[in-house]
């Protein structure tokens, strides 16, 4: 279950709007409960992803000098006016954001450039796992056991299953940050090379698998009954479209 601190505390902990002394306990709190604990991991992640997308324009000289017209005359006539001028403003500036955000994140305005730069996060997450230290959040071979475990972290139902008998061990699974969200990646074991498979629901049709390759590494993207699939790893691709197909075919 769900940590109940996560809802009530742990925003304002991240954005240090607590007390000393509430920040102090929910320090020491966040030290027992792995949930918070991956919780601020994310955050942390999704703000730096935010900051080094850099989703903001410069104003035109055009409009600072309108805005700047516009507020000279109604500060000496109608002081009281300025507040609400600089409400229109932040409020076009906020909706002016999320536009971005939206354009850049929204499953319906895919586009190659999109394409690539998923792909390009996809194979920075199999990096990571490839480096010294655990590699899963949960090691283990037994379906049920990695089932439950992703069921007391994720919101929709993952298919899990080991394909030991056709050549692809489940090694266990854990969790990722992809387009500032947590996604469940399996991992599964071919001929000593480790095979990531990233799978996020999404509210898109089902399409046929795509394929491409970056810095070495082979992948293979797919959409089955409202959920997106990207394996990838650097085994043959005949490799990778049969786990695809195994996937397809028990999901």
């Amino acid at each position: 279950m769900r940590c109940d601190f996560a809802d009530l505390l742990l925003h304002s902990y991240f954005d240090s709007e607590l007390s000393s002394v509430d920040a102090e306990k929910f320090g020491r709190h966040v030290e027992r409960c792995a949930d918070c604990g991956s919780e601020l991991v994310n955050l942390d992640l999704l703000r730096d992803r935010l900051q080094l997308a850099e989703i903001y324009e410069a104003a035109p000289a055009s409009l600072r000098r309108k805005i700047s017209a516009e507020i000279r005359p109604k500060a000496q006539t109608t002081p009281k006016s300025q507040p609400l001028l600089w409400h229109w403003l932040a409020a076009a500036a906020a909706l002016f954001l999320v536009a971005i955000v939206l354009l850049r994140m929204s499953p319906g305005l895919r586009n190659d450039d999109y394409q690539a730069e998923l792909a390009a996060e996809i194979v920075d997450a199999h990096l990571r796992s490839l480096q010294p230290g655990d590699v899963t959040g949960i090691a283990s071979n037994d379906e049920r056991a990695v089932k439950g475990w992703f069921d007391t972290k994720i919101k929709f139902a993952l298919p899990v299953h080991d394909f030991t008998n056709h050549g692809f061990g489940l090694k266990g699974g854990r969790l990722e940050l992809l387009e500032g969200r947590s996604v469940a990646a399996l991992v599964y074991e071919r001929n000593g090379r480790l095979i990531n498979v990233f799978v996020w629901p999404t509210p898109g049709p089902d399409k046929s698998p795509r394929t491409g390759s970056q810095r070495g590494f082979q992948w293979v993207d797919w959409r089955q009954d409202k959920m997106e699939f990207c394996a990838v790893s650097d085994t043959a691709p005949a490799d990778l479209e049969q786990l695809r197909q195994l996937i397809h075919s028990n999901t």
